[in-house]
């Protein structure tokens, strides 16, 4: 039987995984170039030590990820407006 989870609970999930994603693709970055910044990890193009491919699928969870944060916050902000 499924269990009804709130979209607060789900955006919670979400963002706890986004961070924890997020943590790992910085660790993995500065594993390959050490002194990146977060803002460095913005623009990987400008660092060919990126060029990895374990850190473009550790990158390409981290986008999966913040797509479905985008996907819950604006079900969780629609649900809140109230019907005219």
């Amino acid at each position: 039987m499924l269990k009804s989870v709130s979209l607060a609970t789900l955006e919670k999930l979400f963002s706890d995984m986004e961070e924890l994603q997020r943590s790992k693709v910085a660790s993995l970055a500065l594993r390959l170039k050490p002194g990146l910044t977060a803002e460095d990890l913005r623009n990987p193009h400008d660092f060919p030590e990126l060029n990895d491919a374990d850190w473009h699928y550790q990158d390409g969870i981290l986008t999966g990820l913040q797509s479905a944060v985008a996907a819950v916050r604006a079900l969780h902000s629609t649900s809140e407006m109230p019907e005219n």
